[in-house]
C-alpha cells in the first residue's frame, strides 16, 4: 500500500513545518481514566513468575468454561498511565507542541497524579473525578473494562458551572482543533453537542477550522441514540470541517444504524463502506484505522497507509487516540490526505513499539528509516 517516496515526500514536509506546531492550539475534551494496563494469569510458577493468557479466543475459553463453575481471574498490573480517549489523544497533541487545553474528568476537588505529566505539556482543567480502566491486553486485542461513574457529571450545566461558560466559549471559538471524544462513554454527550450547536455555533465568527469526533465503540448504545449522534456530527459541518474518526469494529457498528450494507473487511470492502459513510453523514473526512492499515476519504477521494505492524507491541490501548492526534496533525499542517493517513499510523505505530507519544522529530526519523515487521 504505501509509496516510500511518499514517506520521503511527508518527512520533508514535516521538516520544513516542525515549529509550526507550536503556532497551533487544540481544545480537547471531556473524558478522563486512570488505566491500568494488565495481563491476564494463565499459569503462575512461582510469586514472581507466570505465564499470561495470549489471545482474548482463549481467555474467551477460560470465562465460558467457568459457566455454572465460578472460577477465579488473576490479572498483574503492568503499567498505571492516564487514560482515557481524551487525555491520550491531548497528550500526543501536546508532545507534537500543539498549544492544548484539556477540559474533563481528571479529578476533583485535586487533579489526579496520573494526570500531572499532561498538565506540564498543557493547560488541564477538571470537572469531574477521574474514572478508572482496567485494560486487559492481548497479543489480539484488548478488553477495557471501566468504571465510569464520574462521567455522569459531564453535563452542558456542570461544565458552565465548573470551568465557565465564557472561558468554554472563548476555547471553542479560537482554537486550531476542537475534538470532543468518547460520546459511548459520556451519557450527556448528545446534549452537550446539541447545546454547541444552538447555543455556541451560530456566534462563531472567524476562519473555519476543525473539529474531530470519536464515537468510541458504540456497541452498547441503542441504534437511535447512535443515530442522533451521527446527526449532530453532520449538523457540525456547517461550521466547522468535521472530521469523524473510526476503528474497523466502529465502521461495522455505524453502517447498520445508518442503513448501509457491509460486504466485507478488505482494503477495498472498508474503502467501499468508509466512502458511503462520509457521503451519507456529509462530513469533511472520514477516517477508519484498523489494526495494521488505515485510511481517509475526503473530497471524495479514498487514501490508504499500511501501518509500521509489530507482532508483539508493548502497549496498544490508545493505539487509535495516537492515530487520531497524528492524523488531525497533518490535517492541521494543510498536508495531503495521504499524508495525513500516514501520519496517522506513523504516530500510531511509534507509540505501541515505544509506548511514548512522539514528537515531531521522531515522527521524521520513523518516516525516513521505517521499520520492517517484528
Amino acid at each position: 500500500m504505501n509509496d516510500l517516496s511518499l514517506h520521503s515526500e511527508c518527512a520533508g514536509a514535516l521538516s520544513r513545518l516542525v515549529e509550526r506546531p507550536r503556532q497551533l492550539t487544540a481544545f480537547v475534551g471531556l473524558d478522563g481514566f486512570v488505566d491500568e494496563i494488565v495481563h491476564v494469569v494463565d499459569k503462575r510458577q512461582n510469586a514472581t513468575t507466570y505465564t499470561r493468557i495470549p489471545t482474548i479466543a482463549a481467555y474467551a475459553a477460560r470465562l465460558a468454561g467457568a459457566a455454572g463453575r465460578s472460577t477465579n481471574i488473576e490479572i498483574v498490573n503492568q503499567l498505571t498511565k492516564l487514560g482515557g480517549n481524551g487525555p491520550i489523544m491531548a497528550n500526543a497533541l501536546a508532545s507534537f507542541g500543539i498549544n492544548v487545553t484539556y477540559l474533563g474528568t481528571v479529578g476533583r476537588p485535586n487533579l489526579h497524579p496520573v494526570f500531572a505529566g499532561l498538565a506540564k505539556r498543557a493547560e488541564v482543567h477538571s470537572i469531574a473525578d477521574a474514572c478508572h480502566t482496567d485494560a486487559l491486553e492481548f497479543d489480539d486485542g484488548k478488553i477495557l473494562v471501566g468504571k465510569s461513574t464520574p462521567l455522569n457529571e459531564v453535563t452542558w450545566p456542570n461544565i458552565q458551572e465548573r470551568f465557565g461558560r465564557e472561558q468554554f466559549e472563548r476555547k471553542f471559538q479560537d482554537s486550531s482543533l476542537v475534538a470532543f471524544v468518547n460520546w459511548t462513554m459520556i451519557p450527556y454527550m448528545s446534549d452537550i453537542w446539541a447545546a454547541l450547536l444552538s447555543e455556541l455555533c451560530p456566534r462563531l465568527n472567524g476562519p473555519r477550522r476543525m473539529i474531530f469526533f470519536d464515537l468510541a465503540d458504540p456497541e452498547k448504545r441503542r441504534a437511535d441514540d447512535v443515530c442522533n449522534a451521527l446527526k449532530l456530527i453532520s449538523q457540525f459541518q456547517k461550521h466547522f470541517d468535521v472530521i469523524l474518526g473510526l476503528n474497523e469494529k466502529e465502521a461495522f457498528e455505524v453502517a447498520g444504524p445508518l442503513g448501509i450494507k457491509t460486504h466485507g473487511d478488505s482494503v477495498g470492502d472498508l474503502s467501499k463502506l468508509a466512502k458511503e459513510i462520509q457521503q451519507h453523514l456529509g462530513i469533511h473526512t472520514l477516517a477508519v484505522h484498523p489494526v495494521s492499515f488505515a485510511l481517509a476519504v475526503c473530497g471524495g477521494a479514498v487514501d490508504v497507509a499500511q501501518g509500521p505492524y509489530i507482532q508483539t507491541p508493548l502497549i496498544t490501548t490508545g493505539a487509535g487516540d495516537h492515530f487520531n492526534a497524528g492524523f488531525c496533525l497533518g490535517k492541521l499542517l494543510d498536508l495531503s490526505n495521504a499524508m495525513c493517513v500516514l501520519l496517522g499510523v506513523t504516530t500510531s505505530g511509534h507509540y505501541v513499539r515505544t509506548a511514548q507519544s512522539p514528537d515531531v522529530p521522531a515522527l521524521i526519523r520513523m518516516l525516513r528509516n521505517w521499520p520492517s515487521e517484528k
